[in-house]
C-alpha cells in the first residue's frame, strides 16, 4: 500500500494520545487518595508540584495528540465535510465504531478535569472515572486495529500480530509521554512515583515486548509465499492458472495505491531503525537524566515517537493487496 502521511500521523499520534490517557486513567484508579500539594523547602507550596496540575497537563497533552491524529484522519478524506456520515455505519464498520468510541472517550476526560479542579478529594468518583477513561482508550485503539486486521485481502494486516501490535505500541508511546509530562509538572513528588513505575514497565517490559512482536511480524511477512493468480483467486487447487488477457498498460488507481514497491534493502534498514529506536530509546535516556535532568524524558519520548513513525510507515509500505496478483506484481 502507498504510505500516506495523514493516516500514519493519525494512527501514531492517536495511539500515543490514547496510551497516555489510558495511563492517566490507570493512575487515578490505582494511586489511592490524591496526594496534597508538596511544599518546596525554600519557596513554600508550588503549583508545579500539585498533583492536580500534573493530571490536568497530562490530560491536555493526551487530548492534543488525539485531536491532531483525528484531524489528520479527516484531512485524508476526499470530502471532509461528510466525515459525520462515518458514524452511521457502526453495525458493520470498525471505522464507525472507532469514531464513536473516540467521541465517547472525551466524556470521562472532561469529567476528570472538572473533578480535579473542583473536588480533587472525591476518591471513589475519580477511581470510577479513571477506569472508565482507561476502558474507552482501550476500546478506541482496539477498533483502530480492527480496521486493518479485518481485511482478508491484505495478508500483512489480516494476521494475529496487528491487534496486539497496535495496543502495545500505543501503550509504549503513552508511557514515554506520560513520564515526560509528569517529570515536567511534578518534579520528584506527588504522582511522579506512579509515572516512574509505568515508565519502568515501558522501558523494561513493554518496549522489549513491542520490539520482539514487530520482529516476529516482519519474520511472518518474509515467510509468506508470493501471492500469485492461483492463490489469490483460489484456483490453484485446479492446476496452473494464467491471465487470459493483460489488464491494461497504464497506471490506474489500484496500481498506484495498492502496488507500492519497497526495495528489500530499504525495508531491512528501516526495520532495524524502528526496532532499535523503540527498544533502546527509553532505556538509554534513563541515565541521561543525571546529565540533562528531566529533559531527557522528552528526548526519550521524541526518539521513541520517531521509531513509531518509522514502524507505521513500514506497516503500510510493506502491505500488498491481493488484487495486485491480477497485474502480475
Amino acid at each position: 500500500m502507498r504510505p500516506t502521511f495523514s493516516i500514519i500521523a493519525f494512527t501514531v499520534l492517536s495511539g500515543i494520545g490514547y496510551g497516555l490517557l489510558f495511563l492517566v486513567g490507570l493512575t487515578l484508579a490505582t494511586a489511592g487518595p490524591m496526594l496534597p500539594m508538596a511544599a518546596d523547602p525554600i519557596h513554600g507550596p508550588s503549583i508545579a508540584l500539585d498533583p492536580r496540575y500534573g493530571v490536568i497537563c497530562a490530560l491536555a497533552v493526551g487530548v492534543a495528540f488525539v485531536s491532531i491524529g483525528l484531524l489528520a484522519s479527516i484531512a485524508h478524506l476526499g470530502r471532509p465535510a461528510r466525515a459525520w456520515r462515518a458514524f452511521s455505519q457502526w453495525r458493520s464498520s470498525w471505522l464507525s465504531r472507532e469514531g464513536i468510541a473516540a467521541v465517547l472517550s472525551f466524556a470521562p476526560i472532561g469529567a476528570i478535569a472538572a473533578m480535579m479542579l473542583t473536588h480533587p478529594d472525591a476518591r471513589l468518583t475519580l477511581r470510577v472515572l479513571g477506569l472508565t477513561l482507561a476502558a474507552c482508550c482501550v476500546l478506541t485503539v482496539f477498533c483502530t486495529a480492527r480496521i486493518y486486521s479485518s481485511l482478508p485481502p491484505i495478508r500483512a494486516w489480516h494476521n494475529r500480530y496487528t491487534l496486539p501490535g497496535y495496543l502495545l505500541l500505543g501503550l509504549y508511546g503513552g508511557g514515554l509521554w506520560h513520564f515526560a509530562v509528569f517529570v515536567a509538572t511534578l518534579g520528584k513528588s506527588g504522582l511522579f512515583v506512579w509515572s516512574l513505575v509505568y515508565y519502568a514497565c515501558t522501558a523494561f517490559a513493554i518496549a522489549p515486548a513491542a520490539a520482539l512482536l514487530k520482529r516476529a511480524y516482519w519474520r511472518f511477512l518474509d515467510t509468506q509465499p508470493t501471492l500469485a493468480n492461483g492463490t489469490a483467486t483460489g484456483l490453484a487447487r485446479l492446476g496452473t492458472t494464467r491471465v487470459f488477457e493483460q489488464p491494461h498498460t497504464e497506471e490506474n488507481y489500484l496500481t498506484h495505491e495498492m502496488g507500492f514497491v519497497l526495495a528489500r534493502k530499504h525495508a531491512c534498514t528501516l526495520r532495524a531503525l524502528a526496532f532499535w529506536l523503540i527498544l533502546v530509546a527509553p532505556i538509554a535516556c534513563m541515565p541521561l537524566e543525571w546529565l540533562l535532568g528531566g529533559w531527557a524524558a522528552f528526548l526519550g519520548a521524541g526518539l521513541g515517537t520517531l521509531g513509531l513513525f518509522v514502524e507505521r510507515w513500514l506497516f503500510f509500505a510493506e502491505a500488498r493487496h491481493a488484487v495486485m496478483a491480477y497485474y502480475g506484481r
